[in-house]
């Protein structure tokens, strides 16, 4: 047995955790993942310093967009899951943002070419004709994405072998912003380590990270959760591979 428990404290414990917003610090010391070398907080920091009208989308929790010292004069948010929308407000609260409820895949509610920079970090999916359209001539879009394949391991730890990933794919992202009328300036790829240490940061991660394993629930993956929960026992942490990569492009001027 653990330390950390037997298979069901571990497993309700896991399950019994929140999942709003989209700060992992509940996962600490309980699994981590390497950070991309480019800095993305870092980089919007950067870009919102110089900016006068800005757009986070998919903001998630407003965990990234809190970080940014210099906020720009305009500063929006959008988020597509409603929990998330009042956490996002309160966060964002300082920075004088206004956070807006957007559904999944609808327009943005920004008029047209009038903000400097868009940023989004690990956007669902990202509407390049929308961005485009609201960058202002020399605007430009920074985001950090997650690439098709990303933690693979853990998927197929309960979904079995999978084909090649064909979606989320750098090239994609390439060819869709050039189609929209943008320049990419910057393409970078990073494969990160990550680990888990028990089930309980599994079964989190899971919950919070839906696109893993779809329609996952606890009840449902159960035997599949026990099976490396045992392999954990055995072999020490889960190990798997988060794929990331970074893309910016501007509006030509």
């Amino acid at each position: 047995m653990s330390g950390r428990g037997t298979f069901e404290q571990l497993l309700a414990e896991g399950a019994a955790v929140p999942v709003r917003g989209w700060d992992f610090s509940w996962l600490n010391d309980r699994a981590c993942e390497e950070r991309p070398p480019w800095g993305y907080a870092r980089l919007v920091a950067d870009r919102m310093a110089r900016a006068g009208a800005a757009l986070d989308v998919d903001t998630g929790g407003g965990e990234v967009l809190a970080e940014v010292p210099h906020p720009p004069r305009v500063l929006l948010a959008t988020e597509a899951w409603p929990p998330n929308v009042e956490v996002a407000r309160r966060t964002l609260r300082p920075l004088g943002a206004t956070v807006l409820w957007v559904a999944g895949g609808g327009d943005l509610p920004v008029r047209d070419a009038t903000l400097d920079l868009v940023v989004s970090r690990h956007p669902v999916c990202t509407h390049w004709d929308e961005v485009a359209r609201v960058l202002r001539p020399g605007g430009a879009f920074l985001s950090q994405q997650i690439r098709g394949g990303t933690v693979r391991e853990l998927s197929e730890a309960l979904l079995g072998p999978l084909p090649p990933p064909v979606r989320q794919l750098p090239q994609q992202a390439v060819a869709a912003a050039e189609a929209a009328g943008l320049t990419v300036v910057d393409l970078r790829e990073a494969t990160l380590r990550t680990v888990f240490h028990d089930i309980a940061a599994v079964t989190y991660f899971l919950r919070k990270v839906v696109w893993t394993v779809p329609g996952f629930t606890v009840a449902r993956y159960r035997p599949q959760l026990a099976r490396l929960h045992d392999r954990i026992e055995r072999e020490g942490p889960f190990v798997a591979r988060a794929r990331r990569f970074l893309i910016e492009a501007v509006r030509p001027a």
